[in-house]
């Protein structure tokens, strides 16, 4: 188990991620992480964005349902 300290930084509120801890997120400075709550009220922290998970899932399904229009529009 990893523990995150609350600090500040600069004129916010923050927490400092070890380098262990950005390794196993894949992440580097710079990127996003989330907050996503569970369905037992925790909450996770993960470098998945569900939004942008849930338009990539419209996109994909409008994308295999049109797929001839698609096409025609490339051409």
């Amino acid at each position: 188990m990893l523990t995150l300290k609350v600090t500040t930084v600069g004129s916010s509120t923050g927490f400092i991620l070890p380098k262990e801890a950005m390794a196993r997120l894949k992440v580097q400075k710079g990127d996003y992480v989330y907050f996503t709550e569970a369905p037992d009220g925790s909450y996770r922290l993960t470098a998945y964005n569900p939004e942008f998970a849930r338009q990539m899932a419209l996109a994909e399904e409008i994308m295999h349902e049109d797929r001839d229009i698609l096409r025609a529009l490339a051409k």
